[in-house]
Formats: C-alpha cells, sequence, structure tokens
C-alpha cells in the first residue's frame, strides 16, 4: 500500500535535528563545555571536585534569585531591586534573632513577607500606574538598600542563627542542601511554567498584554504575580547569602541585579517578554559561575567580573534582538516558502493520482 505525500510528516527526531533548534537547545551548553576543557588545559584545579563543587554552590544562590528575576522578564518587565532586598532579608534575619529574641522560622517568615510585601508594591505601582518597572524598582533598590543601611548602621550583624548555619551548611549524600535547594525551586518552576494556567498567563501576558486581556486573562494581576515571585526568591537567596557570609550585611547583593539579569537573558530569557525556560536560566548562571571562578583563577584583579557581566549583557541583549528582528523573519520565510513548495508538491502528486485512476480513453 502506497502512502500519499499528502499523509507525511516530519518525524520528532527530524524536527529536533533541525540545525537550528539545535543550536537554540544546546548552544549554550556547547559553549560551558567548551569553557571547561579550556580552563582545565590552563588551570589544574579548575578540573577538581572541589572547585566544581564550590562553583555549584555560589551559583546556586543566584540561581535562586534569577529564577525569580526570569518571571518578570517573561511578562515584560524588571526587577532591579532584586539585591536590595537580598540585602534587607539578610540583615533582617539576623537583627530580628540575635537582638530582638525571635526564633529564626519567625525571622525566616517575616523576612519572605517583607520580600513578598515588596515585589506587590513593584508590581502594583507598575501596572496601576503604568510606571516602567525600570524605574518603579529603581527606586524600590535605593529605597530596601537604605532600609537595610538603617537598620544596621553601615555594619555587619554577626553571628548568625546557630540553626540557619547548621541548615544552611549541611549535606545530603556529600552535596550541599544549598544545592539540592536550588534545583527543587528550579523544577518547581519549571512545572509552574509548563504546566499551570498561571504559567501559561505569564507566557500569554509577556507575549502580547493586549490580546491576553482579551482572552480572559487579568494582565495586571499576573504582572504582580510575578514581581512577588521574584522579590520573594530574592529574600529567598538572601537567607541563603547570610549563610555563606556568617553575617547580616546591607551590602549582600550590590550588583546582583546585573549578574542575575546577564544569566537569564544568556539563557535565552527574551527582554521583550513571553519567551524563556528555566533550564536555560540555569545554564546560563553556570555560565557566568564558571566565568567568575576563572578570573579568581588566573588571578584577574576581582573588580574584572564586573566587567564581563556588563559586556555580556550587552552581547546577549544584542544577540537577542538580533534573533527576533533578523534570524526570526528570516526562518519564518523560509518556512513559508517551504510550505508553499510543499503545497504545490502535494497538488501536483494528487493531480497524477487523479489521471492514473481515470486515464483518458484510448480511440
Amino acid at each position: 500500500m502506497s502512502i500519499s505525500i499528502s499523509d507525511r510528516r516530519p518525524s520528532r527526531f527530524q524536527i529536533a535535528a533541525n540545525p537550528v533548534t539545535l543550536l537554540n537547545r544546546f548552544g549554550l551548553l556547547l559553549v560551558i563545555l567548551i569553557g571547561i576543557v579550556v580552563m582545565s588545559a590552563i588551570s589544574p584545579v579548575f578540573f577538581t571536585t572541589v572547585n566544581f563543587t564550590n562553583v555549584l554552590y555560589v551559583s546556586s544562590l543566584v540561581a535562586v534569585v534569577a529564577i525569580g528575576q526570569m518571571f518578570v522578564l517573561l511578562v515584560g518587565g524588571i526587577d532591579l531591586s532584586v539585591g536590595a532586598v537580598v540585602a534587607i532579608s539578610s540583615v533582617f534575619v539576623v537583627g530580628l534573632t540575635t537582638e530582638s529574641g525571635l526564633p529564626t522560622w519567625l525571622a525566616v517568615i517575616i523576612c519572605l513577607s517583607m520580600g513578598a510585601l515588596i515585589g506587590f508594591v513593584n508590581g502594583f505601582v507598575t501596572t496601576k500606574f503604568h510606571i516602567s518597572s525600570l524605574i518603579v524598582t529603581l527606586g524600590m533598590m535605593s529605597i530596601a538598600r537604605g532600609i537595610a543601611y538603617i537598620y544596621t548602621g553601615g555594619s555587619n550583624l554577626a553571628p548568625i542563627p546557630s540553626d540557619l548555619a547548621a541548615a544552611g551548611n549541611a549535606t545530603i549524600a556529600g552535596i550541599p542542601v544549598f544545592i539540592i535547594f536550588a534545583i527543587v525551586i528550579a523544577v518547581v518552576a519549571h512545572i509552574a511554567l509548563s504546566h499551570t494556567r498561571f504559567g501559561r498567563s505569564v507566557y500569554a501576558v509577556g507575549g502580547n498584554k493586549v490580546a491576553a486581556r482579551f482572552s480572559g486573562i487579568r494582565s495586571d494581576r499576573i504582572q504582580i504575580l510575578a514581581f512577588m515571585v521574584s522579590s520573594i526568591l530574592a529574600s529567598v537567596g538572601g537567607l541563603m547569602i547570610t549563610v555563606r557570609l556568617g553575617a547580616g550585611s546591607a551590602t549582600a547583593g550590590t550588583g546582583l541585579e546585573l549578574v542575575v539579569i546577564a544569566a537569564v537573558v544568556i539563557g535565552g530569557t527574551s527582554l521583550f517578554g513571553g519567551e524563556g525556560r528555566v533550564s536555560g536560566t540555569l545554564l546560563g548562571v553556570l555560565l557566568l559561575g564558571l566565568v567568575q571562578n576563572s578570573i579568581n583563577l588566573l588571578a584577574v584583579p576581582a573588580n574584572f567580573d564586573l566587567v564581563v557581566s556588563g559586556v555580556v549583557i550587552i552581547l546577549a541583549a544584542g544577540v537577542d534582538v538580533y534573533r527576533r528582528l533578523k534570524l526570526e523573519p528570516a526562518l519564518a520565510r523560509r518556512a513559508l516558502e517551504k510550505q508553499k513548495r510543499a503545497e504545490a508538491e502535494r497538488e501536483a502528486e494528487l493531480a497524477r493520482q487523479e489521471v492514473a485512476k481515470d486515464p483518458a480513453p484510448t480511440s
């Protein structure tokens, strides 16, 4: 039995083997692997269990905040206050326990609630007063950082609660709990974005707010929730960094907003919203972690990592714009032309089949 051309469909393997698809899915991973090979040849310390564990430990702190930032970017916003939220959570979790005598669990809940409140204010002002999220979160960054400095008087708060330190320094099967915790958050975020109504609404709002509103999605509510997720995860990052530093510091998280934005954009999340994956964000965080680790191992001045982050943000934004304005339209045109050729071939094949069924009568 013959199969007509109209019944043929590209297999899943053929779609996955498309060079553009492969580049989008595994291009960043390929860059990371090449970087690992190069650094392993340059530094004998790089390819060791201790060094990789340290990279993953530090990256897990950044990843938690970056995942929250991803939610805001997906709805077409930006959150510059995450570094300051890290700081305010860091100082209050220590201050509320050591100076006010509150139990650690209550201090943690208060810090997370503060993060949720900051996120709500960011989202509410952005959506209801139609002020750019860049301006709103820039102002909130100054407010939150200022509160942290006022609360501490400019000095670090130490020591941190013993139970918080014990939880942060614990390991499971030799793996630091923080790394496992970051993976769990990533899995939950992936499920929320891929398999829930909220996740679908996030992508819809980021893709086209007007169309999302006409389809019954409450765009303002989704944007506010995205900002709240970002700030809550920034608070979680603040608690994790507090354990890392061994003190509550008003300077914690300084410049972190640049790092997480770079990581998320490098990971494929569009600055225009509506496009991005958690797995890409994790790869972006890992790449920046490896870059910073390489800078340290090569004895490059530490402040150069800020320069690298800034350059990477500009390059990633440029690549994103090029992909949207040049590459994707070109691919769309190519796909349309291919579809038209396939339709013409299908019509020609159908015509040949009709002729074969009803041959012309002979005289």
